[in-house]
């Protein structure tokens, strides 16, 4: 995506989420109960018509941050607003109704789909639990769909198994799309699957959304396709986010040294652009640990006394660029 919209009333706006786990370990002869920060304090936007990537490490917590948005696990604390409406404060058939204008596709298209039913049933199921079809209607629908998506309308009676990965990825699309929703979370949806695919569902995912005008939180962690698709970047470590900001600024001028390091890890075809790797030492602290201050210092390049006794904000650096790093500059004018 190349420009961002020009609307100032975002679609999806979050604020302060957080999601915590009680777990029990053993210290010794005794199991003690404590709390794993998942999500701690997340804050996202996303505009009409917009793609905002959440990237970082595996275990940083952005699946759990989508599916808290979805409120498909309780979060614990913060505001979820869907054009206005308090997602947290809905129950039973409101927080239903509403759902219907959010959609999901998620990263294992195996796992993803029921294997005892047939396509047009795991299509128009959200359509029926809506109440938005009939029965009569079901066959129709969801071969509409499938040709959506790129599929054949007689692929609709048969079953998850006859179909590849990727074919399987775009019936997930196809179901997401079903209620005419106004958002979508992407949970990693190319990850699974073969290179020679994953640029098929990308322009598909291009094509919907200018065609429904469609928004998009688009979670990966592949950083190149981030890039490619994505409007703005918000770059999670430990369950918070570290650096915002339009993309191009985020991978052109990064303040934070863990958003350097992903970026130095991404993989150069042309050897005369390679730059030297930024390693990150020392292992992923758990979460269960988190530790004092700065929350990353345990492996930054550049940390000091004052990051291990406080905790340094996300503050804006730029043109709508946000970094929290006690040493980060100013972007480039």
């Amino acid at each position: 995506m190349e420009n961002s919209p020009a609307i100032s009333t975002p679609l999806l706006e979050v604020k302060g989420l957080k999601k915590q786990f009680r777990v029990s370990r053993r210290k010794g002869w005794r199991v003690e109960q404590t709390v794993v920060k998942a999500v701690d304090g997340v804050d996202i936007t996303v505009m009409p018509g917009e793609t905002v990537g959440l990237v970082g490490e595996s275990g940083c917590g952005k699946t759990t941050a989508g599916r808290a948005i979805l409120q498909l696990v309780e979060p614990t604390a913060g505001e979820i607003r869907l054009n206005g409406v308090d997602l947290r404060s809905l129950k039973g058939e409101a927080l239903r109704q509403i759902r219907r204008d959010i959609g999901i596709v998620f990263q294992d298209p195996f796992a993803a789909l029921n294997p005892r039913m047939l396509i047009r049933d795991i299509i128009t199921e959200p359509l029926m639990a809506h109440g938005m079809i009939k029965p009569s209607e079901k066959a129709e629908r969801a071969a509409k769909l499938l040709e959506t998506v790129g599929l054949r309308r007689e692929f609709a009676n048969r079953y998850p198994h006859e179909f590849s990965g990727g074919q399987r990825q775009r019936i997930g699309i196809a179901r997401a799309i079903a209620t005419d929703p106004r958002l979508i979370i992407l949970d990693e949806p190319i990850s699974a699957l073969d290179i020679s695919i994953r640029a098929q569902i990308l322009n598909l995912l291009e094509d919907l959304q200018e065609e429904k005008g469609l928004s998009y939180l688009f979670i990966a962690h592949d950083l190149s396709v981030v890039r490619h698709i994505c409007d703005r970047v918000a770059v999670m470590y430990l369950g918070s986010i570290v650096e915002q900001g339009p993309s191009e600024t985020v991978f052109s001028s990064p303040a934070h040294p863990y958003t350097m390091a992903l970026l130095s890890a991404v993989p150069v075809v042309d050897p005369a652009l390679r730059k030297e790797r930024k390693l990150l030492e020392g292992d992923l602290p758990s979460p269960v640990d988190m530790p004092t201050g700065c929350r990353f210092r345990t492996r930054c390049p550049i940390a000091a006394e004052r990051c291990a006794e406080e905790a340094p904000a996300l503050l804006q650096i730029g043109v709508n660029h946000f970094a929290a790093c006690h040493f980060a500059v100013s972007d480039p004018k």
